[in-house]
Parts: structure tokens; sequence; C-alpha cells
């Protein structure tokens, strides 16, 4: 009797202490838990310790605040051009409101990803293919904000969406890569027709200044020779002044004359000897044989230059 009266008291004892335990919830960082009291909505828990009446109130749903991926299985969408193809993405979600979560739909993530489908769908129908591959990030901005404007009455939020794979047919491939093979080559081609271009133009750059360059020496060569012939018809006129300067210095000195006048009878001499080598028809001086008589005309000629009066005549520039 006595231990079955120990046993019920330490069942009394530990009941509030049980009720006590039960009542006490940590919730962890970044979770949200919904309490219902008796089957209804009644308030959040937030991180930490709280307490709740055991079998009055109780912890309905439990979710965690932390971005959550969610893989959108692949599914085949049809361009605005008529092509199909096979998509697959990601999903970055997290819960903003914990009870529109747990009583906005019955899983918000699965609702979630069925919309992401149904908007890429969507959003794929309204651009061609190739727009389809230069878009992307049209493509998840738009799908994001569908997204959003619908899940607003679920507690969730999209945060961003990401396009994984683009699968065009067998046959669309085949195309792409003809295409991309064709581009390829035209610009090749281009680069190719722009160097020649190019290199025709520098090499024709590249005459143009040969010719400038041989044109300018040309000149050049044409001043330089111009200078060279004046300085040397220049250096003659003044070595033939000097001579005449020197000519008439020296036939004022005494026995000027007479040695004029020798040089003259030698040249006068030797002049005829030099016609009768060079020439056949020729015009002789009746007095041919006598050589003093050839040589004293020319001496008169010397005579009658030096008589003649020089009134008329201006002083040249060399003294004398």
């Amino acid at each position: 009797m006595e231990s079955q009266g120990v046993f019920l008291l330490a069942i009394i004892l530990f009941i509030p202490v049980l009720i006590i335990f039960m009542g006490i919830k940590i919730v962890p960082q970044q979770e949200a838990w919904v309490v219902e009291f008796l089957g209804k909505y009644d308030r959040v828990l937030n991180p930490g310790l709280n307490i709740i009446i055991p079998f009055v109130q109780s912890v309905a749903y439990k979710f965690s605040l932390k971005e959550q991926v969610v893989d959108v299985t692949e599914q085949v969408a049809i361009t605005q051009d008529n092509v199909s193809l096979k998509i697959d993405g990601i999903l970055y979600i997290r819960v903003i409101d914990p009870k529109l979560a747990a009583y906005g739909v019955s899983d918000p993530f699965y609702a979630v990803s069925q919309l992401a489908q149904t908007s890429m769908r969507s959003e794929i129908g309204k651009i061609s293919l190739d727009r389809t591959f230069e878009e992307r990030e049209l493509l998840n901005s738009n799908i994001v904000t569908a997204i959003n404007e619908a899940s607003q009455q679920w507690g969730t939020q999209c945060m961003r969406y990401e396009i994984k794979d683009i699968t065009p047919p067998p046959s669309i491939l085949n195309a792409m890569e003809l295409q991309m093979t064709a581009e390829r080559k035209k610009r090749a081609e281009i680069l190719e027709s722009e160097g020649q271009k190019t290199s025709q133009i520098n090499l024709a750059e590249a005459r143009k200044r040969d010719i400038v360059l041989q044109s300018e020496a040309s000149r050049e060569d044409q001043i330089n020779r111009a200078k060279g012939e004046a300085e040397a018809i220049r250096a003659v006129a003044e070595a033939t002044r000097d001579g005449i300067i020197n000519v008439a210095e020296a036939i004022n000195k005494q026995g000027g004359e007479e040695a004029v006048s020798l040089r003259i009878a030698e040249q006068y001499v030797e002049a005829f000897s030099k016609l009768a080598r060079t020439n056949n028809t020729i015009l002789l001086p009746s007095n041919l044989q006598d050589t003093g008589s050839m040589v004293a005309s020319a001496l008169a000629v010397f005579d009658n230059i030096k008589n003649t009066p020089r009134t008329n005549v201006p002083k040249p520039p060399f003294g004398g």
C-alpha cells in the first residue's frame, strides 16, 4: 500500500512537470513555427524560447526562413517561330509570411515550381528561337516578376530564377551549326578582304611615298647640278677676267708689246697650219710663201687695234 501511494504521488508530481515541459518550445534561428489554438490559427513563434499551453495550443507548421533551392523539371516550350525547346531551371525561394505559407496553399514550394513552369512556357512563346539564347537575363527577370505577382498570396517570394539548359531539336541543332559555320566563313572572308584592302592601301601609300621621294631627290639633284654649273661658269668667268687683267698688266710692262706681237705671229701661223689639216677647201692669201709678210700682216692688225682711239669705248672693269 505504501509503494502504491508513493507511485501515485510521483505521478501527481510528474504531471505538472511534464505539462510545463510540453509547453516549452525552443525555436531555432531562421525558423518560424505556426501555433494553433484548438485547431485555429493563434500566432507565430519567433526564434528563441516560447511557451504554449499543452493540449490546447499546438505547433501546426514549421517553416525555414532561409532561401531554398527548388529544381524545376525539364519541360517542352514552343517559341514564337514554332520551335519546340526543352528547358529546365532552378528557383530560389524563401518564406516571408509563415501564416500565408501555412494557410494560403497546401505546398507553397510545389505551387511556385509549377507556376515557374507555366510562366516559363508563356515567356518562351513571346520570343523567337534566336532571341531565346540571347535574352536569358530578360527571360529570368520576366519569370521572377510573374511568379512574385501570384506567390504573394502564398507567403513566399521568388528571389531569382535561372535557366539551366535550353535544348533545341536535333534538326534545329544541325541548322544552327550550319549557320554558325557559314557565319564564321563569312567573317573569315571579310577579314581576309579587309586585310587585302589594307595591304593594297599600304602598297599604294608606299609607291606614292617612293615617287614623292624620287621627285624630291631629282629636284635636289637638279638644284645641285644647276648650282654646280653656275659655280663653274662663275669660276670660268672669274678666271677669264683674271687672265685678261693679267694680260693687260703684262702688255703695259716693258717688253710686253713685243711679247704680244710674237704670240700673235705664232698663233697666226699655227692657225693656218691647222686649217690646212682639217679642211679640204680653204682660202689662202697670195703671199702664203712669204712667212714674213704673213706675220707682218698679223702684227699690223694688232697695231691697228692698239692705235684705235678709245674715246667711245667704255673703260674695262679691270685696270689697264
